[in-house]
C-alpha cells in the first residue's frame, strides 16, 4: 500500500481527504502545517505528498523546494485556488508533479494521484517519461454531450453534426461555463478521428516561458530543469483533435509560434533538430470577442482566420428554456453515482427556481449546484432548502417582480413610482447576490430601511 501525506491547515478538508483516500486503499497521514509535514517526512517514507499551496506557517513553493531537496523521489501534488494557477504551473518547474484546483472533486484527486504514482513507478524502472498537465485520455463515450430539446439546442446540435465529419478548424464562442469543451468532444467523437486522442489544453494559465515546452515538447537536457523528455500537446494529439481553451489569453509572441505550426503542420521539440509531421484537427474556444481583440492589436488576424474555418456560438443556459431540467436530471444521475446516493428528482419549487434563475455561471454552475444539493439531500427528492440562498431568493424576487408589475394595477403616478422603486431595489440585490449591506450602500439607504422594504414585498431572506 502507498503512503500519502496530506498538508492542509483546514482540519476538515484534511479529514475528508484522509477518509476518501483511505477508503481507496492508501495509508494516509494528515498534518496542518509545513513544520509538522517535515517532521513526518523525517520519520516516515511517503510515496506522495498532497499539499495546499496556502498554509499558515509557509507556502507551497517553500515547502516543495524543501521536500524535493531532501526527498527527491517523493511525488508532490499542489492544491490551489483558481487565482493561483499561474503560480502552480511555476511550481511544476520546481518539481511538483501536478496541481489540482479548488473546488476539489474526488474523481480528479484520485486520477491525479494514481497517475503520479504510475509515473513514479515508471521512473524507478528507468523509463523516460514525464507527467503532462492538461493531457486527457481519448474521449469516453459514456460522457455524452447533452443535446436538449430547445430550438437553441437543436441549432447547436445541427452545427455539430454538420462540421464534425470535416477537417475544418473550429472556433467555439460563448460565455464561461456554457460547455465549450463538451461541444469540442462531441465534434471529435462524431468525426473520423474519434478513435484517436482528444487532448485539451488550458491556454489561460500558460506563461510565455512554458508555452514552447507545453505546445511542442522538449528533449531531456535542452534547458535548465529539463530533466525528462517531454511530449508537447501537439504531438500528443497527432492523428486526433487538439482543443485549445481560452485561446484569447495567449500572448502575441505565442500566437506567432502557433501560426507557424498551424501553417506548416510541423513541429520540433525544444532541443531537437528533428521535424515531426502533424495531422491534428484544432478546435479553439474563447469567451472573448476575437474580432474586437484583433482591432485592439491583441490577437493576430492571420491566426484567427486559420482557426475560423467554422464557428459555433454556444447559447447561455438562460436561453435554453426547459433544457435546464434536462441538464439538471443528467447532472443528478452523475452526482448520485459520485456520491453513492439515490436522489431521484427535484421538487416542483426547485424546478421553478431552476427555470427562473439567470444562471450567470451557465452549465458549470448548474452542475455544481446539483452536486451540492445532492450531497445535502437525505430523501429521494431535492428540496428548496438544499439550494444556495442566492438561487432561491433570485427566483422568489422574479416572481415578486412580476406581481408588482401586474397590469390590473391603476396606471397612476403613485403606482409607477412604486414599481420603479422596487425594480431598482431588486436589480441591485441581484447584482450583489442579495448582500443587504452592499445593496443598501449602493442604494444610499440604511440597512434597516432596505430590510423593511424587502419585508413589505415578502422578500426578507
Amino acid at each position: 500500500m502507498k503512503n500519502i501525506l496530506i498538508i492542509d491547515d483546514e482540519v476538515n478538508i484534511g479529514l475528508l481527504l484522509s477518509k476518501f483516500l483511505t477508503k481507496n486503499g492508501f495509508l494516509v497521514d494528515a498534518v496542518t502545517s509545513g513544520a509538522s509535514a517535515m517532521e513526518h517526512l523525517t520519520s516516515k517514507q511517503y510515496d506522495l505528498v498532497l499539499c495546499d499551496y496556502r498554509l499558515d506557517d509557509t507556502d507551497g513553493r517553500e515547502l516543495l523546494i524543501k521536500i524535493k531537496a531532501k526527498y527527491p523521489q517523493t511525488c508532490v501534488i499542489i492544491i490551489t485556488g483558481y487565482s493561483d494557477v499561474k503560480i502552480a504551473v511555476e511550481l511544476i518547474k520546481l518539481g511538483a508533479f501536478d496541481y489540482i484546483t479548488k473546488p476539489l472533486y474526488p474523481d480528479e484527486i484520485l486520477a491525479t494521484i494514481n497517475k503520479a504514482l504510475e509515473t513514479q513507478t515508471a521512473l524507478a524502472s528507468g523509463q523516460n517519461v514525464e507527467p503532462q498537465k492538461g493531457a486527457k485520455q481519448p474521449y469516453n463515450q459514456d460522457a455524452n454531450f447533452i443535446a436538449g430539446q430547445s430550438q437553441a439546442s437543436k441549432d447547436l446540435l445541427r452545427q455539430i453534426e454538420l462540421v464534425a465529419p470535416t477537417t475544418y478548424s473550429v472556433i467555439l464562442t460563448g460565455e464561461s461555463g456554457t460547455g465549450k469543451e463538451s461541444v469540442a468532444k462531441a465534434i471529435h467523437m462524431n468525426s473520423p478521428r474519434k478513435d484517436m486522442p482528444f487532448i485539451a489544453m488550458d491556454c489561460g494559465s500558460l506563461t510565455k516561458e512554458l508555452a514552447g515546452s507545453e505546445f511542442f515538447g522538449h528533449e531531456k537536457g535542452s534547458f535548465t530543469g529539463a530533466l525528462y523528455t517531454k511530449i508537447g500537446h501537439f504531438e500528443m494529439a497527432n492523428g486526433g483533435t487538439l482543443f485549445l481553451d481560452e485561446v484569447g489569453n495567449l500572448s502575441y509572441d505565442i500566437q506567432a509560434a502557433l501560426l507557424r505550426t498551424v501553417q506548416e503542420r510541423k513541429i520540433k521539440r525544444i532541443g531537437s533538430t528533428k521535424e515531426i509531421d502533424l495531422d491534428v484537427r484544432i478546435i479553439v474556444a474563447t469567451n472573448e470577442n476575437l474580432s474586437v481583440a484583433i482591432q485592439r492589436g491583441k490577437f493576430r488576424e492571420d491566426l484567427y482566420h486559420r482557426f475560423n474555418e467554422f464557428s459555433i456560438s454556444l447559447p447561455p443556459l438562460s436561453q435554453r428554456g426547459k433544457d435546464i431540467l434536462v441538464f439538471a436530471h443528467t447532472f443528478l444521475q452523475l452526482a448520485n453515482k459520485e456520491l453513492n446516493k439515490n436522489v431521484q428528482s427535484f421538487s416542483t419549487e426547485v424546478e421553478e427556481c431552476f427555470l427562473t434563475y439567470n444562471w450567470p455561471g451557465n452549465v458549470r454552475e448548474l452542475k455544481n449546484v446539483i452536486r451540492r444539493a445532492a450531497l445535502l439531500s437525505e430523501g429521494s427528492e431535492i428540496q428548496l432548502k438544499a439550494l444556495p440562498l442566492e438561487i432561491s431568493t433570485y427566483a422568489k424576487s422574479a416572481i415578486i417582480e412580476t406581481s408588482i408589475q401586474r397590469t390590473d394595477r391603476p396606471r397612476d403616478l403613485k403606482n409607477a413610482a412604486f414599481e420603479a422603486e422596487y425594480a431598482a431595489i431588486l436589480n441591485v440585490l441581484r447584482e450583489v447576490n442579495f448582500n443587504k449591506t452592499k445593496a443598501a450602500k449602493i442604494l444610499n439607504i440604511d440597512r434597516k430601511t432596505l430590510y423593511n422594504k424587502m419585508k413589505a414585498i415578502n422578500l426578507d431572506t
